[in-house]
């Protein structure tokens, strides 16, 4: 996994226009193949984060509890959601995937590794 800590800073404007935080998100997700917005004390990131790394894809892992910003990036990744919970998030080819559930489905339903395929993250 590739832990995205120090290059929040980079992406910081001093005075964020109101949609800052979501614009923010998507910028980060479209980045890389596999992005995952996390908290390092979260146990259900942690399950993500091992999901991935047991399927060899080198993701992006933001960890929102290491950012300065992290209440408004929580925001706007639960207006993402439309859910009560902010992380995990997973973003796939710049798409969102969305929390625990839907990538849960995704891997029990056989269309995970597809995704991850199509956006260059594995190559079997």
């Amino acid at each position: 996994m590739h832990y995205q800590t120090e290059s929040w800073n980079s992406y910081l404007p001093t005075k964020p226009p109101t949609t800052d935080s979501l614009q923010l998100i998507l910028r980060l997700a479209a980045e890389n193949a596999v992005v995952i917005f996390s908290k390092s004390t979260c146990c259900m990131c942690h399950s993500i984060k091992r999901l991935f790394s047991g399927m060899g894809v080198n993701a992006t892992v933001y960890e929102l509890d290491e950012d300065p910003r992290e209440k408004e990036m929580e925001k706007a990744l639960i207006r993402l959601l439309g859910s009560s919970s902010a992380v995990p998030v997973v973003f796939i080819g710049g798409k969102l995937v969305g929390a625990m559930d839907r990538v849960m489905a995704s891997h029990i339903n056989g269309t995970l590794v597809p995704l991850l395929k199509e956006a260059g993250a594995i190559w079997l």
